[in-house]
């Protein structure tokens, strides 16, 4: 049975987190409201920066950079370590201020921390890892070599659905690189981001000589992120969210010549293969599908399952829809949560309109909880039967819809797979090597993540998260993707005395 939780509760335990986080005063004082979608009601007020208070932010990030580049990358990376020791101190907390703001299930706030710290973990190795190569060179007597260094201020645009790990992944590698962070958070998500950034501050305060400014956060709207992006002290620009966000952002930051890692749409299909083991397919795919309302950018949002299979599947399927918990996402039983607000249902219902109007069966998407909260949306996640992959099928919406299509062929999975623009999570399920290993090959998905018998979710740290085929893809959180956050420089050093000139030419020093 669903529980939805109690109206009139959730602003004053939303201030006792943030008390015991140590955000308060003026930090909760301002014209922006932040509300809880578990409800609806306001949970506090916030301040909202115009362009003016961020083009002093930057300023103070600048001159921050100027110094944190001087200092060694060890040391650099010794606040990144104390930053993870204070975030597994308020894990908590934390965890349970990302449930009521962004109205995660407890279990996927609690994991979202978990990925700051890890972050802040793989990083603190990282400040003894920036390592450059020696390079052979064909003229005698010289070595040649490559050495990286910072890049300046890194502007981090972060959306609702990851209201503080986005953050910690741009945030722990620029550190450590020597940059400095201006932090433009979701206006949905305000106060995440004022708790995250009172809990660096007292890792600031333990490391002792932290130049001010280096992790800024500028609170506000379209306009503050504009004033970001088109600074041309902000040589990076590290934005997440929708697709029509990233095609703003991308020739914006392009036009001064900046550099900009977007982190956009996913789209995410997985095939199922008749090999497939369906007790961990059926697990997986509702998990992918519903966890966090289908608010990731890596959700699963279309299953292309073998004909073979299909009924069976997709019997299973509907059983798993029918009997998931929706509701409070603070209950141990709940999956599903809340949508983010009134316009996520509003397009979710568009979507399943059209869907059925191209001749989709629509099991599911129904509001539930309307009556106790009508402030509040909360949806039963939906299963759309689809004769084809349609527009409406190509276009991500961000809400729990799982479209799902027959194929025949192996080849033409793959095709499906392939065929939208977006390509940030892939994964098939089956247990032939010869169909695993194709749809990991160059002639397999096309997208930044592929996986074989598990979701298209399930990113961890340590392998760089992102390259979707959109935009070129951003990568961050692991692997090499520290590269983005600093610039490298080809040295030659002459350690002969001697000039090598071309055969036959002289010339004469005065």
């Amino acid at each position: 049975m669903s529980r939805f939780p109690e109206p009139g509760i959730l602003p004053s335990e939303a201030r006792e987190i943030l008390t015991r986080l140590g955000v308060g005063g003026d930090a909760l004082r301002g014209p922006r409201a932040a509300c809880s979608p578990l409800t609806g009601e306001v949970l506090a007020h916030v301040p909202e920066m115009g362009a003016g208070e961020v083009e002093r932010a930057i300023a103070r990030a600048h001159a921050a950079y100027l110094a944190w580049r001087t200092v060694p990358a060890p040391r650099r990376g010794e606040l990144v370590r104390l930053f993870g020791a204070e975030l597994r101190a308020v894990k908590a907390d934390l965890a349970a201020l990302v449930t009521l703001e962004a109205g995660k299930i407890a279990s996927e706030g609690a994991g979202e921390v978990q990925e700051m710290i890890d972050i802040c973990d793989f990083a603190t190795g990282l400040s003894r890892q920036l390592h450059g190569l020696t390079i052979a060179t064909e003229r005698p007597d010289h070595r040649m070599m490559e050495t990286w260094h910072p890049m300046g201020v890194v502007g981090v645009i972060s959306a609702f659905n990851f209201p503080v790990a986005v953050w910690s992944w741009n945030a722990a590698l620029a550190f450590v690189c020597g940059d400095a962070v201006v932090w433009k958070p979701s206006e949905k998500t305000p106060l995440t981001a004022l708790a995250v950034d009172a809990v660096f501050r007292r890792a600031a305060a333990r490391f002792g000589d932290v130049p001010e400014g280096l992790s800024t956060l500028v609170l506000g709207g379209r306009d503050a992120g504009e004033a970001l992006v088109d600074d041309a002290r902000v040589p990076i620009i590290s934005a997440t969210g929708s697709t029509a966000m990233g095609r703003s952002v991308g020739p914006r930051v392009a036009e001064r010549f900046g550099r900009a890692i977007l982190e956009l749409g996913g789209n995410n299909a997985a095939i199922v293969c008749p090999s497939a083991d369906l007790d961990l397919t059926v697990r997986a795919v509702a998990f992918a599908a519903m966890g966090t309302a289908g608010q990731r950018c890596t959700s699963l949002r279309r299953l292309i399952v073998h004909d073979g299979i299909y009924d069976a599947l997709v019997a299973r399927l509907k059983t798993a829809y029918g009997s998931v918990s929706v509701g409070d996402p603070r209950a141990a039983a709940t999956l599903v949560g809340p949508l983010i607000d009134g316009a996520a249902f509003g397009t979710m219902q568009l979507a399943l309109d059209a869907a059925r109007a191209a001749g989709g069966t629509v099991t599911g998407g129904e509001r539930v909880g309307e009556a106790a909260l009508p402030g509040a949306f909360y949806v039963r996640p939906a299963l759309v039967e689809m004769p084809a992959q349609t527009d409406t099928v190509a276009a991500e919406t961000f809400a729990p819809i799982l479209y799902v299509l027959r194929y025949g062929a192996f080849a033409e999975a793959v095709r499906l797979n392939n065929e939208v623009p977006q390509g940030l999570a892939s994964s098939v399920f089956t247990t032939d090597l010869r169909e695993a290993e194709l749809f990991l090959s160059v002639t397999g998905s096309d997208c930044g993540i592929a996986n074989v018998n598990i979701g298209p979710s399930g990113a961890e740290i340590g392998g760089a998260f992102g390259g979707e085929k959109e935009t070129g893809g951003g990568r961050e959180a692991g692997s090499d993707s520290w590269k983005a956050y600093m610039r490298r420089a080809t040295n030659t050093i002459n350690y002969g005395m001697k000039l090598p000139l071309a055969q036959g030419v002289t010339f004469e020093v005065g």
